[in-house]
């Protein structure tokens, strides 16, 4: 980085540089793969429920889901730039407070339809579950 380059382009290249590795494909075990081309997997998949008397809870269970991610991920920047400390008090209270709400609107909207904030962590099978581990 030369003394003109803005500090945050170091960063972007960083970035760019580590962003393929976690994108990787990696080849499936064994015991993902039919013996032949023409069987299907050992247990059918559960991914899609059909049903048109839960599709409207389905749709809402999968959007909040997708907010709860961002809100998690929002948390996680949010606590690396108040210890990079590129805030100041009062935005970090104003960051704080706004999370805060942000996730008690999104356990009264779960309480609305009869969800909790674990029936928002998806299991996606081998890759384990979308959401991280978090104390609800």
């Amino acid at each position: 980085m030369t003394p003109d380059t803005p500090r945050h382009q170091g960063r972007s290249d960083e970035a760019a540089d580590a962003a393929p590795g976690p994108f990787r494909l990696f080849p499936a075990a064994p015991q993902d793969v039919p013996a032949s081309g023409n069987e299907s997997p050992p247990h059918p998949a559960s991914r899609i429920n059909t049903d048109p008397d839960t599709v409207e809870r389905d749709l809402i269970k999968l959007v909040l889901t997708l907010v709860e991610l961002i809100r998690q991920l929002m948390e996680r920047q949010a606590l690396h730039r108040v210890d990079a400390g590129d805030l100041t008090e009062e935005e970090e209270e104003r960051l704080g407070m706004t999370l805060m709400v942000l996730h008690d609107r999104l356990n009264d909207l779960c309480g609305r339809y009869g969800l909790t904030m674990q029936d928002l962590n998806i299991d996606l099978g081998p890759l384990g579950t979308l959401l991280p581990p978090s104390d609800y």
